[in-house]
C-alpha cells in the first residue's frame, strides 16, 4: 500500500445576495467548522462562518466590488459585497492563515439545517490577553 496524501475537499460555491461577487472555497473541514462570534463586529451582523485555509479561496466573479473593512487591530479583514452588502469572508485575526466565510452564502447551504451552532469567544479574544 502506498502513502498518499489526503484528498483535497471539493470546493464550494459562494455568492452575494446580488450575484455580483462569486467565489469558489476549499473548506478546511465541510462544515463542522460551522461557529458564531459574538465580538462587536460579529454578533451585530450575525453570521455563521466555516474555515477555509487561505490558499483555499479564489474570487472567481466580482473582486472590483468586494469591499473592505477593518478596526482595532487592522488584522482581520472583512469583505462584503458594495452592491448588495453581502458578508462574503475574513481573513482571521485568530488565525490570519485561515479566512472565515459566510455559511449562509455558500450556495445548497441552509445553516438552520445544522442545528444548534457553537459559538466563539470574540470578546475575550486570545490575542488581547495578556501572557502569564
Amino acid at each position: 500500500m502506498t502513502d498518499r496524501p489526503a484528498p483535497k475537499p471539493h470546493p464550494v460555491r459562494v455568492t452575494c445576495h446580488c450575484g455580483g461577487v462569486v467565489i469558489e472555497a476549499r473548506l478546511s473541514a465541510g462544515l463542522s467548522t460551522a461557529r458564531r462570534c459574538d465580538c462587536s463586529y460579529c454578533r451585530r451582523r450575525g453570521t455563521v462562518v466555516v474555515s477555509a485555509p487561505l490558499d483555499g479561496l479564489r474570487v472567481v466573479r466580482g473582486s472590483e466590488r468586494l469591499t473592505l473593512y477593518q478596526w482595532g487591530t487592522m488584522t482581520a479583514e472583512h469583505y462584503f459585497c458594495a452592491v448588495c452588502g453581502t458578508h462574503t469572508h475574513h481573513r482571521r485575526r485568530s488565525n490570519p492563515n485561515e479566512y472565515g466565510v459566510n455559511l449562509g452564502a455558500i450556495e445548497g447551504v441552509n445553516p438552520r439545517d445544522l442545528g444548534p451552532i457553537p459559538w466563539a469567544d470574540g470578546v475575550n479574544h486570545p490575542s488581547d490577553r495578556t501572557p502569564g
